[in-house]
Parts: structure tokens; C-alpha cells; sequence
């Protein structure tokens, strides 16, 4: 698969449905929501299931701009995510969004640990699902296998 730097975003429209193991990612861990993710397009009035080159290439990795349904007129082109700090308890996440390559928001949320459940709501419902997302992934990868005071 080709990265191309400024391309490892997700793009604010994806739906992220289900975390997918199939091995189709070399190192699921480095995309942008922490793995491969099947899901749908939000850019339309129907949540449409993208194909699956798609899916790879446009939702996984934002900046999208060859895809068909992304709106001509947007708030951000694609969205990143990263671990601020965590402990025992919880774990911060900084994000940002970017619109034609320049940062345009950016703020964070904190996460409980053992519920999953983040203090501070997001007013923006793609930034709250895509930043679960990103969330669930690292729980994924990391049960019993992280010390979130080490990370």
C-alpha cells in the first residue's frame, strides 16, 4: 500500500463500523484511526457503503478529494488523531482537522479507561465517532498488552 505523507488522515465523513483484521494493512496501528476500519460514507443524505478500494484509499486516509460524494464546500478535509497523555484511569486524545492542508479546529477529549466513555463531549458528531474509533483501536491493540502510565 502506498503512504503518502499528509494523506494519513480520516476523512470526516467516514462512519467507522468494525475494526478489520484481514491483513490487508501492513501496519494497521500507524493509520490514521489506529486501524483498518470498514464502515459507510456520511458526506450524502444516505449513508452509502463505499467499495472496498474506497474504503482503502479515500475513508481510511482522508483527503479524499478524488472521491465523488465528498461535499465541494466542507468544514475540513480530514481529521488526526493522537495520544495527548494517559494514566490508570484515563487517556487524553488531541485532534485536529485540516482544511486544504492547514490546520482549521482542534481541541481534545479525554477518555475513560475502563468504560470507554469521554468527559467532554465533542459539539461535532464526526469528531466524537471518529475519535471513539481511534479510541476503541487503541484498546484493542493494547489490552493486556500496555501499561497506559508507560505509554
Amino acid at each position: 500500500m502506498k503512504f503518502l505523507r499528509g494523506r494519513r488522515l480520516a476523512c470526516p465523513y467516514f462512519i467507522p463500523r468494525e475494526i478489520v483484521n484481514d491483513g490487508s494493512w501492513p501496519y494497521p496501528s500507524r493509520l490514521p484511526l489506529g486501524a483498518g476500519w470498514s464502515g459507510t460514507c456520511g458526506a450524502g443524505e444516505e449513508n452509502v457503503e463505499p467499495a472496498p478500494a474506497q474504503i482503502r484509499e479515500f475513508c481510511n486516509l482522508g483527503y479524499a478529494s478524488a472521491c465523488p460524494r465528498i461535499p465541494r464546500s466542507r468544514d475540513w478535509d480530514a481529521v488526526r488523531f493522537s495520544i495527548a497523555g494517559s494514566n490508570a484511569e484515563q487517556m487524553t486524545l488531541r485532534y485536529a482537522c485540516e482544511l486544504g492542508h492547514a490546520p482549521a479546529a482542534h481541541g481534545t477529549l479525554t477518555y475513560d479507561i475502563q468504560t470507554g466513555t469521554c468527559f467532554d463531549g465533542h459539539c461535532d458528531e464526526r469528531i466524537r465517532r471518529l475519535a471513539a474509533s481511534y479510541f476503541l483501536a487503541y484498546r484493542v491493540r493494547c489490552s493486556g498488552c500496555c501499561d497506559p502510565e508507560n505509554l
